[in-house]
């Protein structure tokens, strides 16, 4: 986890530093080296290179907005050969400068910052080539999308819904870049079903920390295909994957259960991603202090409020089924049937039709209310955890009910809780899962918003003690984002991939350029 109490300290000194260092609008920030500027390869790559107080405000925060590092400029590339020029100049140069690939500046922990060096505005690219996103393929071999990195998924699910296709695994919130979400893993409810958004890669565009372009697949330079997926942006920068699509259906059936037994909960959703049923399960818990969700009815959310005061907690079920107009008449029949035999409270089954696209983009709508009232861009001490099954229930003991419940705070952020099969992921690919031979593991997103800086050190406390609670109690989770600030740490999360971590860090970055936001090579 880090050290909260020297965390809190630099929260505060950044936030007095940053009072007073934005000069004022339009002025230009001094070149620490001066070596810099004379490493840049040609003057056109200089002219990209924004060194604008607004630019360096922008780069130098994220959704988190708890981490704040200066860049000393942002590239604004309009085209890929402009982000390997870069590269290459600093790999090349005497004294190299660090690089970080900004999507749509979504991480918590300053992970796609890099201070005193470039941050590189991937959006840019796709505002001077106009075409980025391709379909291709048929009925006999696939079809597939060659999708710029810099893309983000909600214009991946616009464009290919034109060709009535779609990818087969998504995020939660889909105003995240393609590179982005492949760096860490990119999850939702269809991962038990078609794997994490890495298990659908069929090949990818890299610029790697050598100024290397590279394209690779799982037959043709695979050490780096493997590398990156799931790699946190240490070995390259993705420009292009190739997106594995399927036929998109028109609408779904989205359902919600309501338990008050936590073993019941976990019984039905393993039940339900190990069987030939729904496209979607998910889940999340709901207390009396939880924000009230658009899905239920206000009497709905009446009725079950209630029920939440008196259990003082509650466990939601969120699954959902695709179709399209040839089972239309047949389709809540199926539903039904699938239902049959699930252990959730009589009375507390929620059902909306909706279509496919409105479910994927189901987040914009609260994205938008809270812009609304000022309440998207505060603090965001995110904690995201994958865990054992055998550790689950104890877990829920000893952190949901213990340390949440118990503890009482107000929750202004979802807190999600559901299992993922362990076989549709591919051990060869960087990312970090939990190390056992368990069938399944879970995911727990506890997605705080804090209302100020007092807050925020609150969550942050709750988080600090639920990772002390899993270490004490023998729970071997390992963070999905993850940010640590020691190497012995990142050693830890890593456990036996921390070699060939290192290796492919050695073969593909051994300047330690990419990605310094990470702090895993930069670390203490």
């Amino acid at each position: 986890m880090g050290h909260p109490h020297v965390l809190h300290a630099y929260f505060v000194i950044q936030f007095i530093i940053n009072s007073f260092v934005f000069i004022t609008p339009g002025s230009s920030r001094p070149w620490p080296h001066t070596s810099f500027s004379s490493s840049l390869p040609n003057e056109t790559i200089d002219t990209k290179l924004c060194k604008d107080t607004s630019c360096i405000k922008i780069a130098s925060s994220d959704y988190g907005n708890i981490i704040q590092e200066l860049p000393f400029g942002v590239l604004y590339p309009s085209s890929v050969s402009d982000i390997k020029h870069l590269v290459e100049s600093s790999y090349n140069s005497t004294t190299p400068f660090t690089i970080a690939a900004r999507g749509n500046g979504h991480s918590v922990r300053g992970q796609a910052m890099a201070k005193d060096g470039v941050v590189v505005n991937m959006g840019s690219i796709s505002s001077n080539e106009n075409k980025r996103i391709s379909v291709s393929g048929n009925s006999s071999v696939g079809f597939y999308a060659d999708v710029g990195g810099e893309q983000l998924w909600i214009n991946v699910l616009g464009t290919t819904l034109e060709h009535g296709l779609a990818p087969v695994s998504w995020t939660d919130y889909l105003y995240l870049t393609v590179g982005g979400t492949l760096s860490n893993a990119g999850i939702s409810g269809q991962s038990s079903f078609h794997g994490p958004q890495i298990s659908n890669v069929l090949e990818m565009d890299v610029i790697t920390g050598k100024g290397d372009f590279i394209t690779c697949s799982k037959n043709m330079n695979s050490d780096l295909f493997y590398a990156v997926l799931g790699g946190l942006g240490q070995f390259g920068i993705i420009t292009r994957a190739r997106i594995v699509l399927d036929k998109a259906p028109n609408r779904v059936k989205w359902v919600r259960t309501i338990y008050k037994d936590f073993s019941k909960f976990t019984k039905d959703q393993e039940h339900l991603i190990s069987i030939d049923g729904f496209d979607y399960v998910e889940g999340s818990l709901i207390m009396k202090n939880t924000p009230a969700s658009d899905f239920f009815s206000p009497s709905d959310e009446s009725m079950i409020n209630s029920l939440a005061s008196e259990n003082g907690i509650l466990y939601s079920l969120e699954a959902v089924k695709y179709y399209d107009d040839h089972i239309i008449n047949t389709i809540d029949e199926e539903l039904e049937m699938i239902l049959k035999g699930l252990s959730f409270e009589s009375g507390f089954l929620f059902k909306k039709d909706a279509t496919f696209f409105d479910f994927l983009n189901r987040v914009r709508d609260e994205e938008l209310l809270l812009q609304s009232i000022g309440l998207w861009d505060v603090p965001h001490p995110w904690l995201n955890l994958f865990i054992p099954r055998s550790g689950i229930m104890d877990f829920n003991e000893g952190v949901f009910v213990d340390i949440i419940q118990k503890q009482n705070r107000s929750s202004s952020g979802p807190f999600l809780v559901y299992p993922i099969n362990r076989k549709k992921w591919d051990d060869n690919m960087s990312v970090v899962i939990p190390e056992d031979d368990e069938d399944m593991f879970y995911t727990v997103a506890l997605l705080n918003s804090a209302k100020d800086y007092k807050d925020w050190v609150i969550m942050d406390e709750q988080n600090t003690e639920i990772l002390k609670f899993c270490d004490k109690s023998g729970i071997k989770v390992k963070q999905y984002f993850p940010h640590y600030g020691k190497k012995e740490e990142w050693m830890k999360h890593f456990g036996k991939k921390w070699d060939i971590f290192k290796k492919r860090k050695a073969q593909f970055d051994p300047k330690m350029i990419l990605s310094p936001g990470q702090r895993i090579f930069n670390s203490e």
